[in-house]
């Protein structure tokens, strides 16, 4: 962007810091009236003709541009959880851990969830064992941030994306 000396073309049309049209004027006339309001002369489309250009405070302006910039890339880290249960079979297993690695290519934390109920917890080693299998085959994409273990009625577990 080219702002106030910078800006060679004559004549410009001239938009004032309210937004209201000024119309077509020479160069040297649009950096007099931005010089008199305190502010910078700024080019916003250097493909018009002639050229439109806008008095804005081009420091003000940088910063809300970055702003905007650096919002677009965030990324909200979300915990995601997968649910299984000690009795649950094969494939649906395998659909899970799938379910479990898009969220991890999307950067989100995976929290792997083995329930118990009723009799179940006399057998907490096939719920281990689930476990297991479900952090294996995860293990690629993401890493272990909270160790297996038991809470109350569920064997809990924490992936983060690998970096």
């Amino acid at each position: 962007m080219r702002v106030n000396e910078q800006i060679r073309i004559s004549p410009v049309r001239v938009i004032n810091a309210e937004g209201a049209m000024l119309g077509v004027m020479p160069t040297s006339k649009a950096l007099e009236h931005a010089r008199e309001a305190g502010m910078d002369l700024v080019e916003v489309a250097a493909n018009e003709r002639p050229p439109v250009c806008k008095i804005i405070d081009y420091g003000k302006f940088k910063y809300t541009q970055k702003k905007k910039l650096s919002k677009q890339k965030q990324h909200q880290i979300q915990v995601k959880e997968i649910r299984v249960r000690p009795k649950t079979g094969e494939h649906d297993i395998e659909v899970k851990v799938k379910r479990a690695r898009e969220f991890l290519d999307q950067k989100d934390k995976v929290l792997v969830n083995v329930l118990f109920r009723g009799r179940e917890l006399a057998h907490i080693d096939e719920g281990r064992r689930v476990m297991e299998e479900v952090l294996k085959s995860l293990e690629d994409v993401g890493k272990l941030e909270k160790n297996p273990s038991m809470e109350g009625r569920r064997m809990t577990a924490i992936l983060a994306p690998k970096a």
